[in-house]
């Protein structure tokens, strides 16, 4: 009687779509000394990451989605981040607004930066932060989708195995993407993980990805 039942009220694991299938290994060869070690599997084909560790190691992606195209990583991130900004700046208008708008522009681009998070705007970057991080944590733990990549069709996923990230990958993944854009060098910032998305190899992480160890892939 075999021993590999399924526990009751557990779903098997093939329901997960996303989750990396792990190889099967390939039977010995006729004609193979007994008792001898199987060769290596040969890599996978048409590999479209390059190898992951180093000549002979398996790719951590063999088996998952493919990698999200940079072009709809950048869509999704600006719809999520309309999504939060929008309302946030209606809010904050009764309380003179999130962003000042009222400056005349003679002090220069030093004044600006020094005066850029002074009094309500550092209150309301905070606020904004609170916002952001939660909404991205809540989001990737839950399947790995905010808002945007759902309409996107993208997902985050772990690199070592594909599973959903749990609340703390979650939640480093967001304060890694949101607290430098948010309160010191957004534009910096920016560019850096965009850069990152075209360039990156083989698995097109940003920093924040790679603080997570995530890959953003394409959902099914």
């Amino acid at each position: 009687m075999s021993n590999d039942q399924p526990t009751p009220g557990q779903p098997p694991e093939d329901d997960d779509p996303f989750l990396k299938k792990p190889q099967e290994p390939s039977p010995p060869s006729e004609g193979q000394p007994y008792g001898s070690a199987p060769p290596p599997p040969p890599p996978p084909p048409n590999d479209p990451y390059g190898s992951g560790g180093g000549f002979g190691a398996p790719d951590p992606l063999a088996g998952m989605p493919p990698l999200a195209e940079p072009g709809k990583r950048i869509l999704a991130r600006l719809i999520d981040f309309l999504i939060i900004s929008i309302p946030l700046y209606l809010i904050s208008l009764p309380w003179g607004g999130a962003v000042d708008v009222n400056g005349d522009g003679d002090d220069g681009f030093g004044d600006a930066v020094a005066g850029g998070y002074s009094g309500h705007q550092l209150l309301w970057s905070i606020i904004g932060l609170v916002v952001y991080v939660a909404y991205d944590t809540y989001f990737t733990h839950k399947d790995g989708r905010t808002l945007g990549k759902r309409l996107l069709k993208l997902r985050v996923a772990m690199l070592n195995d594909g599973r959903v990230p749990d609340t703390g990958a979650a939640l480093m993944r967001a304060v890694v993407l949101w607290a430098p854009a948010l309160l010191c060098c957004p534009c910096l910032w920016w560019l850096i993980n965009i850069v990152l998305m075209f360039t990156d190899k083989p698995y097109r992480q940003g920093l924040q990805d790679k603080a997570a160890k995530t890959v953003v892939v394409a959902a099914r």
